[in-house]
């Protein structure tokens, strides 16, 4: 089964809580603090393997967790870190946000185009301190320790979308499965009926020293850029062809269709489907030239095709080398293998001279690596405050949410602890400037609190619920 697009659930592991401990030896009547911190949770990592074929493993089992970190001992201690949980997905596979509830996909996460391309999608929680790590030079002995920190979770949508050099489309029956047969070692269905091709296929194509990679699109219709015919399964695993073969069929089909109007619908299609495409690379190739009174039609493709290349340069012939449209007609039988080899031959060399463009643009750039993590890290620390009601409050955002629920909530010390690093987060001015007063209650995860002012001393006083 072809499957290339699913979506999942993916959460890190908890982190593992810190322990508050005391050293207890003989002739050591005062030790002091020794908890250790507990382990953090393991990572869910996206990553790229050119042994992955598919994104079936992901088509039944929806739900991913990692494993969590064990907690903190005495004796300083720490806790052993969760060991990640590692996706592998085929190269080529996009990751966004997605939204289980609108059934949206949001932000691009990454784009593994490379073996061994990886992204973090949930972090594991951090593993809660131990007591030793809150030691100052007024609190010799903090009776406290962190509890873990949750790890994140998400919904991501993963979508594989073919790494091919060239992409060989056209109406269905147009030829495309006989002729990457020709191409290459692939061996797709081949049948005389429309739409046999119902999943792309790859090919390897070898001639000299060159090689290539070549992907059979299945047939395309009028209106495929609005989905008719599933256009939109197929249209998307064009968007990463650095090339695009469209495969005319000379004799016009079951219905003797006009092999012009064919060659227009499906550029139409493609431009309308996503406009970048309309100035990718193109060869236009003329097939079934093997059966007779196909010449006439050849000759008419033959000058629509220089016609438009030449448009593409504002009609000087001398520029008709720098036109993204070969203004060469390539003839060709995919049943005999007439003109298969000059077709093969000029297809790597424009695929050679496309790689070495591409190589050059991608020296001349900067990359930045990480950008969703960067902006989901720096989305993680602020927090927002929001007045539900009279006298009642709510303040979330990640950072602020963690810090409660790594509290534990039977111990004073931890409690006046959290309230100091409220504080110096700058909670409390954003409170009071959204206009809360003394005595109002907050909400923070499943907490709530009476709010009294910053010169009070005690600013957040858990209410009784």
């Amino acid at each position: 089964m072809f499957v290339d697009r699913v979506h999942i659930y993916v959460k890190g592991g908890d982190g593992g809580a810190g322990c508050m401990s005391f050293r207890r030896e003989a002739h050591v009547p005062k030790g002091g603090p020794d908890g250790g911190s507990g382990g953090f949770g393991g990572n869910v990592i996206v990553r790229a393997d050119t042994s992955t074929s598919s994104l079936i493993e992901y088509r039944f089992k929806h739900h991913f967790k990692a494993s969590r970190g064990t907690h903190g001992k005495g004796s300083k201690m720490d806790g052993a870190r969760g060991e990640d949980l590692i996706l592998r997905v085929p190269v080529g596979t996009l990751v966004r946000e997605y939204d289980e509830d609108t059934k949206e996909t949001g932000e691009i996460i990454a784009d593994l185009t490379h073996e061994g391309d990886s992204v973090i999608v949930a972090r594991g929680g951090v593993g809660g301190r131990g007591n030793t790590h809150f030691v100052t030079s007024t609190r010799r002995a903090p009776a406290f320790a962190e509890l873990g920190e949750p790890g994140q979770e998400m919904w991501i949508e993963l979508e594989m979308k073919l790494l091919a050099d060239a992409a060989l489309v056209g109406m269905p029956s147009a030829g495309k499965s006989s002729l990457i047969a020709k191409l290459s070692a692939a061996r797709p269905k081949i049948a005389d009926y429309p739409f046999t091709t119902l999943v792309p296929n790859l090919g390897v194509a070898t001639t000299g020293d060159e090689s290539f990679v070549v992907a059979d699109i299945p047939g395309l219709i009028e209106g495929a850029h609005e989905g008719r015919g599933l256009g939109h399964e197929f249209l998307r695993h064009i968007e990463r062809s650095a090339l695009i073969v469209h495969i005319v069929d000379m004799t016009g089909g079951f219905e003797g269709r006009d092999p012009l109007t064919d060659y227009d619908v499906i550029n139409r299609e493609i431009a309308l489907y996503a406009a970048e495409l309309a100035d990718r690379p193109r060869v236009v190739v003329a097939n079934k030239i093997d059966v007779a009174g196909t010449e006439k039609a050849c000759e008419r493709l033959a000058e629509r095709v220089r016609a438009d290349a030449l448009a593409e340069v504002g009609g000087d012939e001398f520029l008709l080398s720098e036109s993204k449209t070969d203004p060469k007609l390539y003839r060709i039988s995919a049943l005999t293998g007439e003109g298969v080899e000059q077709l093969k031959a000029a297809l790597a060399t424009k695929v050679a001279a496309i790689r070495e463009a591409q190589r050059e643009l991608a020296a001349s750039q900067t990359r930045y690596d990480h950008v969703w993590e960067l902006k989901r890290d720096e989305k993680d620390k602020q927090f927002r405050v929001r007045k539900l009601s009279d006298g009642i409050f709510r303040v979330s955002g990640g950072a602020v949410e963690r810090m409660v629920v790594q509290t534990d909530w039977e111990n004073e010390e931890a409690i006046v602890f959290l309230q100091h690093r409220l504080r110096r987060m700058g909670v409390d001015a954003a409170l009071e400037e959204a206009g809360a007063v003394d005595g109002d209650e907050i909400r923070i995860v499943g907490r709530a609190f009476t709010f009294e002012s910053s010169s009070s001393a005690d600013p957040y006083r858990e209410l009784d619920l």
